[in-house]
């Protein structure tokens, strides 16, 4: 199987899914237990909940499921967030705390050092061209990393997860006006709860890639999945009504940013 998508387009602004795959080698799918195979933890739908925003965005799409390999992960395994609950580079549980693997096929180092191989590299490889090519025609590129995720999960959260998580690393991986224009429209969406920089701060992806200072821009939008599913249950369909209202603010996020690359590109350029 193909282990990542690709969609090319001229805007200055990349979106990656690193989460939106489900595919499972039968090897692997062998080896989960009946809670893994629910694949619970996937960003149900968050590539259609983009599609046709911006035009002529790149598109970076892992087809692969997160319990095969998270692409959001620091290849070394090295923890996201340390001292707090999180899943890791091959994830031994799910977001609740659970086992996903049967008892005795847990991946081993050398399971995941395969995997390292043969879907994370080649993901990470496809969107690092991406990210050049564009900012060779730009002189600046911008990833948005696009993310949902369950409203009450105890494991690794207290409380409601607010519906917009902005994550910029405390403003490290993007421009302040970046940040401040995606924030801007998160915080006037009415019916809306938003939150930088919160639990989630940015993934790998956003702290890898983001280095304002060389022209490339990162940011991660991390979605309540109560904004678009008709439940957070299996089996996690998709709502029409609940997409079609946020697909508003999210276009008005990307364009917004969209017109902040091209003023960086101007700049960059030493054009008026």
């Amino acid at each position: 199987m193909s282990v990542f998508d690709v969609k090319q387009g001229s805007s200055p602004v990349i979106l990656g899914f690193p989460h939106t795959g489900t595919d499972v080698p039968s090897a692997i799918w062998d080896r989960l237990n009946d809670n893994g195979r629910m694949l619970a933890d996937t960003d149900w739908h968050i590539h259609h909940l983009y599609d046709g925003l911006l035009p002529d965005v790149t598109t970076v799409r892992a087809t692969f499921h997160r319990y095969v390999i998270d692409a959001n992960r620091d290849p070394e395994g090295a923890s996201l967030y340390p001292g707090q609950n999180t899943t890791g580079l091959v994830p031994d549980t799910d977001f609740d705390g659970a086992a996903i693997w049967k008892y005795g096929e847990e991946p081993t180092e050398a399971d995941i050092a395969a995997r390292r191989v043969a879907f994370h590299a080649p993901y990470h490889a496809a969107l690092a061209a991406e990210i050049e090519r564009v900012k060779a025609i730009h002189g600046v590129a911008v990833l948005y990393d696009c993310h949902s995720i369950r409203s009450h999960i105890p494991f690794l959260f207290d409380g409601r997860l607010p519906d917009f998580n902005i994550g910029t690393d405390m403003g490290m991986t993007c421009h302040p006006a970046i940040e401040a224009a995606t924030f801007d429209v998160a915080t006037k969406a009415g019916g809306y709860t938003s939150i930088l920089n919160g639990r989630f701060k940015g993934g790998w992806t956003t702290r890898h890639y983001g280095r304002p200072e060389a022209g490339v821009h990162a940011i991660q939008m991390e979605l309540a999945q109560v904004t678009h599913l008709k439940a957070e249950m299996p089996p996690f369909d998709y709502d029409e009504a609940k997409a079609d209202k946020l697909r508003i603010h999210l276009k008005e996020i990307l364009t917004r940013i969209e017109a902040c690359a091209l003023t960086f590109s101007k700049q960059a350029r030493g054009t008026r």
